[in-house]
C-alpha cells in the first residue's frame, strides 16, 4: 500500500507541473493553439525537449556532456593535461612496458634437454644450465636455446640419385648411407660452423670415400660393412673436432651397398655363382668332417679290440671268429660244414623232415 501512495503521489507532482495532465489544457506544440514553452502550454512528448534552468545553451545531451568531461580530463589532447595528481598517465604506461620488456627478455627457462647460449653485444658470454637463467635485456643481450641430445640425422645422397664411390680393387659401388649425430658443445656449434648439415654431410662423404678405397668390392658389399662404417665414424670424429665444430657423432649406417645399374645383372650372376661355390665347399667340409668323426670312432674300437687281443690272442681270436660267422649265417638258409669224418653236404631241410613222426592208419598200428 506504501509503494501505491508512493506512485500516487508522483503522479501528482507529474500533474501540477504540467498543468492539469501530461499534454496540459489544450494539447498542441510550443508554436500551436494553446501556448506552449514557459507561458503554461501543453508540453508535446514529440516536440523539441525544453533545457532545464541553468543548463548551457551548448550542451543538448548526456554524451556531449561524458565527451566534454573526458577532454578536459585529458587536457584536450595528449600533449597537456594527461595527468592526475599533476603525473603524466603515459609515463605509467612506459614504465610498465619496460619493466615487461626487461622481465620477458632477461629470465630464461631452460630445459632439461637444451642448453642456453648467452650473448652480449653479440659476443659470447656464457652457456645456462637446465633450469632459470638471467642475463642482459634484449638488445643488449640475448639466449639462444639448443637441444644438445635430439639425435639429428643426415641422409648421403639427398633423394633418388646415385653416390658411386671407387673401391681398393677399381671396382665402383653405389653407396647409400645416414650419418646420426648430436649438438656436444652449444657455443663451439653456433659460432664455428654456418651450416652445420652441409658441414657433416662434406664431412662425411670425405671420410667415406678414403675408407671404401681401402677394401675390396666383397667387404664393400658383405661382411666388411660394418667395419667400414666403424671407421668412417672415427675419421669424421677427428675431423670434426679439429674443425672444432661442437658436434658428437653417434653412428654411421650403410642403407644400401649395391653395384651401379649398368653392370646389375652381371653383378648378380657372378654372386650367384659365388654363392653356389661357397655352398658346394661348406657341403664338402661338413662330408670331411663326418667322414673324420666316423674314421676316428673306428680306430678306437679297434685299439680296445687290439689291446684285449694282446691280453689274451687265443680267445679275442676264437670270439672274433664266432661273431664273424654268427653275423655271415643269420642271412643264408644253405649251411656248409667241412671237418674231418663228417660228410660235407649237410641237408638240413630233409633231415627235418624224416625226424616227423609216421601218420598212422584206421586198421591200427602195423606190426
Amino acid at each position: 500500500m506504501k509503494r501505491i501512495f508512493g506512485w500516487g503521489r508522483r503522479l501528482g507532482a507529474v500533474l501540477s507541473d504540467n498543468r492539469g495532465g501530461p499534454w496540459g489544457p489544450g494539447g498542441g506544440d510550443d508554436g500551436g493553439s494553446g501556448g506552449g514553452g514557459d507561458g503554461g502550454g501543453p508540453r508535446n512528448p514529440w516536440g523539441p525537449r525544453r533545457r532545464k534552468p541553468g543548463r548551457p545553451a551548448g550542451e543538448v545531451t548526456s554524451l556531449d556532456e561524458f565527451l566534454k568531461k573526458s577532454r578536459d580530463r585529458f587536457g584536450g589532447g595528449f600533449g597537456g593535461g594527461f595527468s592526475t595528481g599533476g603525473r603524466p598517465y603515459w609515463l605509467y604506461g612506459l614504465i610498465a612496458f619496460i619493466a615487461l620488456w626487461m622481465l620477458f627478455t632477461s629470465v630464461h627457462r631452460i630445459g632439461p634437454q637444451q642448453r642456453g647460449v648467452v650473448t652480449l653485444f653479440g659476443r659470447y658470454a656464457s652457456t645456462l644450465r637446465p633450469g632459470i637463467g638471467f642475463s642482459f635485456p634484449y638488445p643488449v643481450g640475448s639466449v639462444a636455446k639448443l637441444d644438445v641430445e635430439e639425435i639429428r640425422n643426415v641422409e648421403i645422397p639427398t633423394g633418388r640419385g646415385e653416390n658411386l664411390i671407387l673401391t681398393g680393387d677399381q671396382n665402383v659401388i653405389d653407396l647409400k648411407y645416414s650419418v646420426r649425430w648430436n649438438i656436444k658443445s652449444p657455443e663451439l656449434y653456433l659460432f664455428r660452423i654456418a651450416n652445420p648439415d652441409a658441414t657433416i654431410s662434406e664431412v662425411a662423404e670425405s671420410a667415406m670415400r678414403a675408407a671404401v678405397a681401402r677394401v675390396s668390392l666383397d667387404d664393400a658389399i658383405g661382411a666388411g660393412r660394418a667395419d667400414i662404417e666403424q671407421r668412417v665414424a672415427q675419421s669424421m670424429q677427428q675431423l670434426l673436432d679439429a674443425y672444432g665444430a661442437g658436434v658428437q657423432i653417434q653412428g654411421v649406417a650403410i642403407r644400401e651397398s649395391v653395384p651401379p645399374p649398368a653392370v646389375n645383372d652381371a653383378f648378380l650372376e657372378v654372386s650367384a655363382a659365388q654363392q653356389q661355390a661357397q655352398s658346394y665347399m661348406n657341403d664338402a667340409r661338413a662330408y670331411a668332417l663326418q667322414q673324420t668323426a666316423r674314421s676316428q670312432g673306428e680306430a678306437a674300437a679297434f685299439e680296445k679290440v687290439y689291446a684285449e687281443y694282446r691280453a689274451a690272442p687265443e680267445v679275442t681270436r676264437r670270439r672274433m671268429y664266432y661273431e664273424t660267422m654268427e653275423r655271415v649265417l643269420s642271412r643264408v638258409d644253405t649251411t656248409i660244414v667241412e671237418a674231418p669224418g663228417v660228410t660235407p653236404y649237410l641237408a638240413l631241410p630233409e633231415i627235418q623232415r624224416r625226424a616227423l613222426p609216421a601218420p598212422q592208419t584206421q586198421g591200427g598200428p602195423a606190426r
